[in-house]
């Protein structure tokens, strides 16, 4: 199975681009995961003429946050938010079943340029990785999306503990999930990379690897491929994709 996740930072936009449109139409990809589509959830025809069955999960404010998961493959489940109001309000989280494992499509909350929601962030991430828990004590899982988090200095063009995403207590968080049983996938494909996945449009020197794909140390063996696309443009993040063996 081929998966690939995208903060497409407006789905509209990215649509009218045509970014989309060639990124599904030259990876041939099982699921496709998109975080922070600022819609209501409408799907464009486009979309669904390639043969997906779309699942958005939108948020409730208007032009905000906002997941969509695009799959060829029919799930046995679909599971919107993670049943906890203030996170589920902002579309940040949606899962759907598969008879080998549960892909978890996520958008993490940024802490604020002045750490004013680091609280609501890390809330938030205690909360996730207690749900992707209970769902892995049920079949193996993988999680991708914007974690808006850096894990560690090979991983960001700069170094401001103060920075959102760079914050001790975000990347202690995220070193608990992988000490959980959880694998970054491209870290452990190319464990001396120095690729970025963000790049700020103001300061392009500012970059940073913050999308990931994540996998239950379950499937570390079903692991054939991981990648960041770097070369598809359209957003200021750029897709990260993963594939799995059967």
């Amino acid at each position: 199975m081929r998966i690939v996740s995208w903060n497409v930072n407006g789905l509209r936009s990215i649509m009218r681009k045509g970014s989309l449109d060639r990124l599904l139409s030259m990876g041939n990809y099982d699921v496709v995961l998109l975080q922070e589509i600022r819609s209501s959830g409408d799907v464009p025809l486009t979309i669904m003429g390639l043969g997906y069955e779309a699942y958005p999960f939108p948020a409730e404010r208007k032009g905000y946050a906002g997941v969509m998961t695009l799959t060829k493959v029919k799930p046995i489940s679909v599971i919107k938010g993670l049943g906890i109001k203030e996170f589920d309000a902002e579309g940040r989280v949606i899962t759907v079943e598969f008879n080998e494992f549960y892909v978890v499509n996520a958008y993490f909350p940024r802490a604020g340029d002045d750490l004013s929601r680091l609280g609501f962030k890390i809330s938030f991430c205690g909360a996730i990785e207690k749900f992707l828990n209970e769902l892995r004590s049920r079949k193996p899982v993988i999680v991708c999306g914007d974690f808006n988090i850096a894990r560690d200095r090979l991983d960001s063009s700069f170094w401001d503990e103060k920075h959102p995403g760079l914050t001790p207590e975000e990347r202690a968080w995220l070193s608990q999930l992988i000490k959980d049983g959880f694998i970054d996938a491209f870290r452990e494909l190319h464990p001396n990379a120095r690729v970025f996945t963000w790049r700020s449009y103001k300061e392009r020197w500012r970059a940073m690897r913050i999308d990931y794909c994540m996998v239950s140390e379950e499937l570390r063996g079903k692991v054939i491929k991981a990648e960041v696309l770097s070369d598809v443009e359209g957003s200021d993040h750029v897709p990260v994709m993963i594939e799995i063996s059967n």
